[in-house]
């Protein structure tokens, strides 16, 4: 499925990685854009990093009484304990692999995209980095989580000590009454326990919304995973883009759906 998307091409000669951001449920790429520049100023771009904002599809989403909405994936309640849809979530899955592959097709190794999110979009950036593909550079997600029984802990769960992992950066309000923050610390101390290495960061004035200081962090925090590269005229030796479609394809170790 072909996502509408909105995307800020690099702003120099070099497109060396690729930054993938969700928005939350019921909002849109659109959406996600304004905020981001209402809160910043200016758009969310980088010198030599490509960043793609797309747009949820529309489907029935079962807390807003069936009512249709744009969400990544349906669940039942807005709980943690409440068990993950596998099949909506495989879904959406196909979808974001496809997007994967494209910037790998455009030269983009996978070591240099980072997913992230806020909401349910920070949500599917944790399955994305920790199920889907786990050769990523990154995930960021803002006051997000995941259900208890998670198919990213069956996932990760007997990943070999010497395994790469994403870095993983999360970021919640202390005073968000929709996803509480023990919810999301929670789901980073399990990502911990298997392995992920990151950063909890809470906010105390916070509530379920994304703050500037959240997205000058997570800007200071990619340019560090994908740094801007030294010598203007070079970029990292990409893999051939059929061999990068072909490993993305198919991770290693993923969880039943």
């Amino acid at each position: 499925m072909r996502l509408i998307e909105k995307v800020f091409n690099p702003t120099g000669k070099n497109h060396v990685g690729t930054l993938i951001f969700f928005h939350g449920s019921g909002d849109t790429g659109n959406g996600l854009t304004e905020w981001i520049r209402f809160l910043l100023g200016r758009d969310m771009e980088f010198p030599h990093i490509k960043v793609v904002i797309p747009t949820a599809p529309v489907q029935p989403y079962a807390p807003m009484g069936g009512d249709n909405s744009n969400v990544w994936f349906n669940r039942k309640r807005i709980e943690m304990d409440c068990p993950e849809i596998r099949t909506s979530l495989a879904s959406i899955y196909d979808t974001v692999n496809e997007i994967l592959i494209r910037e790998m097709a455009q030269g983009v190794p996978a070591s240099r995209i980072i997913v992230g999110g806020f909401s349910m979009g920070g949500a599917l950036a944790l399955h994305t980095a920790y199920h889907l593909n786990r050769d990523l550079a990154g995930a960021f997600a803002i006051s997000s989580f995941l259900n208890t029984g998670s198919i990213v802990y069956d996932s990760l769960d007997g990943v070999a000590e010497d395994e790469h992992l994403p870095s993983l950066m999360m970021f919640h309000g202390e005073r968000d009454t929709l996803v509480p923050t023990e919810w999301g610390q929670t789901t980073f101390d399990e990502l911990a326990k298997l392995g992920v290495r990151g950063q909890f960061v809470p906010h105390r004035t916070a509530l379920h919304e994304i703050k500037k200081d959240q997205l000058l962090q997570v800007i200071k925090w990619v340019n560090e995973l994908i740094p801007e590269p030294r010598d203007p005229s070079s970029s990292p030796s990409p893999e051939p883009a059929s061999t990068a479609a072909t490993k993305k394809t198919a991770p290693a170790k993923k969880g039943k759906l």
